[in-house]
């Protein structure tokens, strides 16, 4: 990426936004913003008082909660900004001491995020991402059918996503989609010149770019650190719940209910979405052409690989000797206590600041103007999740909004509670971000979960999984806004596949975890 190149925001205040929405979707925007800006503290102040009957600390964080899930949901000021204004809410009115807040920080989650979001950094700056996608798209018959291009830019996608931040896997692959696209419209037009073709209509490019930001969503779900909900979710089993989930576990767990989402999203995208041709001549030779201009890969792209495999290897390493020995040796102990994921990552990171490019130049295959790029904003909220979840438990709030959602809905059983807990989340999500929808959820699943008497792990898991499903509106993810802004995804088609696909996740999740936690006797 050049200075020149404008690399999308994951969090964008109205002034970024206004130049992709109509003008009725500006004064929506307007109105939303600026009445959540004034509500979001009057709403909180009426929480507190109708939470009265709960312990002091459990009224006010319940105040500032609702504060901050009004600013979340209407984006009156950024995300992360919300997050930090609700650190220095729970502080200043004594619900936590800062030690014990900013002490969070320290959480070594934090640091797989930011070896992980380095790593793909290193990814962006030496093209891996396009030799990856062209590479794929230039396997023999993909390039003959728009339907096959459609479904392997969706594996790619979820491939990528796995192990990249989707946001980031998003803003790759959206602009090798338009390319696609772009030169599709041209041919179509040179094959019949009467055409009206836009390409902001086509039903091809609304697929297409859907399936950029839904498979994004889903494919981040394969890995611990394919998405922000994986990583606090998880940390919140096993600081909270004593229920520790190593890394190829989860890959294990999470496999086949990613396998079974892609396939139902290929279905859902390409029969609402069905493509004008099923076949556009010259397309494999633009492909091609693309693909050749990478060249050969040069060092700091080999070195970016050789990062990202001892990265990917010893966060895999445990779990293939539990799986191995039974989880009952002394070399799964020792590589359990010795490879801590966030050690890893950042080792894996400062390899990218060791490994030369060019030796006699000192240059390396990053420099640090390079990290700074990363999306700090995400850490931010993700170190304030860690904060409220635990304070949800430990205030006995979540406890309460279990019991209270429990004796209403008079759901006790393992799979009505994990339905509920991912109904729950999949709503939430789609107002407002799915990490903030895992940090309210997953405390209050748990606390459903256990006094039901089952296990918790099932359906704060399904909660989990059920943050990362934002698909209705442009809002719920930054995968979505990406596409969106790029005019090809007309709102009526994002709502009509959202919804479906929602649906479908929804009976997938909840089958899902519940068959898988209990093959791995997780919980």
């Amino acid at each position: 990426m050049t200075d020149t190149e404008k690399k999308p925001t994951t969090y964008r205040t109205f002034d970024e936004v206004q130049s992709t929405l109509s003008p009725a979707e500006q004064r929506f925007e307007r109105i939303r913003r600026t009445t959540g800006l004034f509500a979001g503290p009057v709403i909180g102040i009426a929480m507190y008082f109708a939470c009265a009957g709960l312990d002091e600390s459990a009224q006010r964080l319940a105040g500032v909660l609702a504060w901050v899930a009004v600013y979340w949901v209407c984006e009156a000021i950024p995300i992360p900004v919300t997050a930090m204004l609700a650190m220095a809410l729970v502080i200043a009115l004594g619900i936590a001491a800062a030690d014990d807040v900013f002490g969070s920080f320290g959480n070594s989650t934090i640091f797989v995020f930011i070896g992980g979001f380095i790593l793909a950094e290193s990814m962006s700056k030496h093209g891996l991402d396009r030799r990856f996608a062209f590479g794929v798209l230039s396997l023999p018959g993909v390039a003959a059918s728009t339907t096959r291009i459609i479904v392997a830019f969706g594996a790619i996608t979820a491939i990528l996503s796995g192990f990249v931040s989707n946001t980031a896997t998003a803003a790759m692959m959206m602009p090798i989609g338009a390319g696609i696209v772009g030169f599709m419209v041209s041919a179509m037009r040179r094959a019949d010149a009467q055409a009206e073709l836009n390409p902001e209509r086509l039903q091809f490019s609304t697929a297409l770019m859907l399936m950029v930001a839904y498979s994004a969503s889903v494919g981040g779900l394969l890995t611990p650190v394919g998405s922000p909900p994986n990583l606090i979710g998880r940390a919140y089993l096993e600081e909270e719940l004593d229920i520790t989930i190593p890394f190829f576990q989860w890959m294990v767990l999470a496999a086949p209910l990613v396998l079974v989402m892609f396939l139902v999203l290929c279905v859902v995208l390409i029969r609402l979405n069905k493509p004008e041709a099923k076949h556009v001549e010259g397309v494999e030779d633009y492909i091609r052409e693309e693909r050749s201009k990478l060249g050969a890969m040069g060092v700091g792209g080999r070195n970016t690989l050789i990062a990202f495999g001892v990265a990917v290897t010893l966060w895999v390493l445990p779990g293939v000797v539990g799986l191995a020995t039974g989880g009952e040796s002394a070399t799964y102990d020792w590589l359990l206590e010795h490879l801590n994921e966030g050690a890893v990552a950042i080792f894996a990171a400062s390899l990218l600041f060791l490994l030369p490019v060019d030796w006699g130049r000192r240059q390396f295959t990053l420099n640090w103007n390079d990290a700074v790029k990363i999306d700090w904003g995400t850490i931010i909220l993700f170190g304030s999740g860690i904060v409220l979840g635990g304070l949800l438990s430990t205030t006995g709030l979540a406890e309460t909004m279990g019991t209270s959602l429990s004796d209403l809905l008079g759901t006790t059983s393992l799979v009505g509670i994990t339905i509920l807990a991912t109904v729950i989340a999949v709503i939430i999500s789609e107002t407002t971000s799915n990490t903030a929808s895992v940090v309210v959820v997953a405390p209050i699943a748990a606390q459903l979960a256990l006094a039901a008497d089952v296990n918790p792990a099932v359906p704060v898991l399904a909660a989990i999984f059920g943050a990362s499903f934002g698909f209705m509106l442009p809002v719920s993810t930054p995968p979505n806004a990406i596409v969106y802004g790029t005019g090809m995804v007309p709102i009526t088609r994002m709502l009509r596949s959202g919804i479906v696909f929602d649906v479908l996740g929804i009976i997938i999740i909840v089958t899902g975890v519940t068959l898988m936690a209990g093959l791995l006797g997780i919980g």
